[in-house]
């Protein structure tokens, strides 16, 4: 069963357990209440019936008072075990899921998240964990702690008196039965008002994000009225929603209300000929009005699990989804980083690569570079295993990186890419990420030698300065630098600068190119530029067109070749000549 619950529900397994004790308890909740019922049909039979047809007591009142107080203990027992079992799980299981969430995603390869945008993720990990949680606690146990209960309930009532349970409880399979055949009508409501809250959120974040653009574009009121329209569509479709589920489950209601009426014409007819006696239909005219509140409860539950199993579909794709995986045991022979015939694309429709080989070598700096969609950013991915290859082999020192950890394999590399992630920290912390060990002094000097001080001394508490969420209170230039700095801070055998400087002006990339060739002995680098000039001091070039090497070499003997490269190096030094007139 805790297999089941798993499987069905993304549960851990302490989940399923602790659902399975609150439906227990749950079920002796809903027992405990209809006994009531059985404790007044007693005092009746056993002290009023004696009373009016002048029989002595068959019990004395005080021992239905303590039969009542009785049942009303094992009434607050049981509802305080259901409430326990029910909630204080659930916000352990809530929380646990959404570390398990957090800790998947962390395991995730990269093209995982080109197919999810932040919205999205976003939504899964907090609200689709909520739902969890209310899924949990309101609506599974009750659910499941109703048909534990239902079923015994039924059983007894049938052997007390089969005709008038017939006559009463036959609706209830008739209304499951409607809920369950409308559950695929149910979710496909709640499967599209998922996708219009997704798509309204994904406008929101992304006005937010490109606040700047909107305002500069003077687009503010175009951007409002898609994002009224959007919302417009997600309130039109939540209604329909709503409907959907509430038509099958009004419609169920209403068949378990007949159960009630049915009873009654039962009842009245047994009686009339003698079948049964006044107690008897009085007993069950009181359960007609008990049983079925907890079946209605129930058809209710069942929806709202309906619409919840769409939110838990989310959570099963991203814990479903193939991790990357590896040895611990990464100990290569040197850190030369090897292309080996590799194919790769990030779908079938495209490939990006094909067939790609060099070498970098430790102690030498390898320059990529070549027109824009050549697949350098790629194979720069490739070289950390943000991605595995289609085809092929890339190696570090002689080992095939994906057969290593990738967490492993990174802390043997320092990455610089263009577009800087800084957070809302000290200029001290934002830059000790590359080390969390280092010291204070350790952070500063590198931060010199990234050419930082500059800038930072200028700030009101210098180093300890809180940037701001991702650095806004910084230039481009300066978030780069900072960028460059944690890099250099990590002191990795192998460094990968992806246009680390395209942001800095000619005075601060010839200081951060000073700083960097200063800490690359004996280490690899690898380094993607477009400013041809920027990589003439590379020990190798590598120039890539059309996921190929179509040259390689050093700079001078790319330009003895008079291909490609020399072409664009050309070209660059003509547009460099270029005046705005």
């Amino acid at each position: 069963m805790t297999k089941y619950l798993r499987k069905t529900f993304a549960l851990s397994e302490t989940g399923a357990k602790n659902i399975l004790k609150a439906s227990l308890c749950s079920a002796f909740a809903n027992i405990a209440a209809i006994s009531v019922a059985w404790v007044m049909y007693g005092f009746l039979m056993n002290t009023i019936m004696p009373v009016l047809n002048g029989e002595a007591l068959a019990y004395q009142l005080g021992a239905y008072i303590l039969y009542t107080l009785l049942v009303v203990a094992l009434l607050i027992v049981a509802f305080w075990m259901s409430y326990n079992a029910s909630y204080f799980a659930a916000y352990e299981e809530s929380a646990e899921k959404r570390i398990t969430l957090a800790e998947k995603l962390r395991k995730l390869p990269l093209s995982f998240f080109g197919q999810r945008d932040l919205s999205d993720l976003t939504t899964t990990i907090m609200t689709d964990a909520a739902t969890l949680e209310q899924a949990f606690s309101h609506y599974m146990p009750a659910l499941f702690g109703s048909m534990v209960s239902m079923p015994i309930i039924m059983i007894g009532v049938a052997v007390y008196n089969w005709r008038m349970a017939l006559a009463t409880m036959w609706v209830i399979p008739v209304a499951l039965c409607l809920v369950l055949f409308t559950k695929n009508f149910q979710k496909s409501f709640a499967k599209k008002s998922k996708k219009t809250v997704l798509e309204y959120n994904d406008k929101i974040t992304e006005c937010v994000e490109n606040i700047r653009d909107i305002k500069s574009n003077n687009r503010q009121d175009a951007h409002v009225a898609m994002v009224a329209e959007q919302f417009a569509k997600y309130e039109k479709q939540a209604i329909m929603a709503e409907v959907g589920v509430a038509v099958p489950i009004s419609l169920a209601t209403l068949i378990l209300k007949v159960g009630i009426a049915t009873s009654v014409l039962a009842g009245v007819y047994l009686l009339a000929s003698g079948t049964i006696d006044m107690l008897v239909f009085i007993a069950f005219m009181m359960l007609a009005t008990r049983i079925f509140e907890p079946i209605e409860a129930a058809f209710m539950n069942i929806a709202a699990i309906f619409s919840s199993q769409i939110a838990i579909d989310r959570m099963k794709v991203i814990e479903e989804t193939e991790s990357q995986e590896g040895s611990l045991d990464f100990k290569p022979n040197g850190y030369d980083v090897a292309f080996e015939s590799v194919h790769f694309s990030y779908d079938t429709s495209e490939k990006v690569l094909e067939g790609l080989s060099f070498v970098a070598k430790q102690g030498e700096v390898t320059a990529l570079v070549g027109p824009s969609g050549g697949g350098k950013s790629t194979a720069m991915k490739l070289s950390a295993r943000f991605w595995d290859v289609t085809e092929g082999i890339v190696t570090i020192g002689g080992v095939d990186i994906s057969k290593i950890d990738p967490e492993e394999l990174l802390k043997s590399i320092s990455i610089v890419f263009q577009d800087v992630t800084l957070f809302n920290n000290s200029v001290l912390e934002n830059i000790r990420i590359g080390r969390k060990d280092a010291t204070d002094a350790e952070v500063i000097a590198v931060a010199k030698m990234a050419n930082c001080d500059e800038f930072v001394n200028k700030m009101p508490e210098g180093y300890h300065s809180f940037i701001g969420e991702n650095g806004y209170n910084l230039s481009g230039g300066e978030r780069q630098r900072l960028s460059i700095a944690r890099a250099l801070l990590k002191d990795a055998p192998i460094i990968l600068l992806d246009e680390a400087t395209s942001s800095l002006d000619i005075k601060n990339e010839s200081l951060v190119q000073d700083a960097i060739s200063k800490l690359i002995k004996e280490k690899t680098v690898l380094v993607i530029a477009h400013r041809m000039r920027t990589v003439a001091g590379a020990d190798k070039i590598v120039l890539i067109k059309d996921g190929k090497v179509e040259e390689e070499g050093t700079y001078q003997e790319l330009i003895a070749q008079e291909g490609l490269y020399k072409r664009m190096v050309d070209l660059q030094a003509k547009s460099a000549s270029w005046n705005i007139v």
